[in-house]
């Protein structure tokens, strides 16, 4: 992250940061889990 924004971060910001981002993980992960069939391809125009 500091590579990216070019910035250093203090330590408190940077405890911070790794919270939030294990927050966001912990949330994303059970759609992470969900498992997915097999790739459809469906294209096409839509008409109502």
């Amino acid at each position: 992250m500091t590579h990216l924004l070019d910035m250093e971060l203090d330590a408190p910001r940077r405890e911070e940061l790794e919270r939030q981002f294990a927050r966001i993980a912990a949330m994303a992960q059970p759609l992470m889990d969900y498992p997915l069939g097999p790739r459809e391809e469906i294209a096409g125009v839509y008409k109502a």
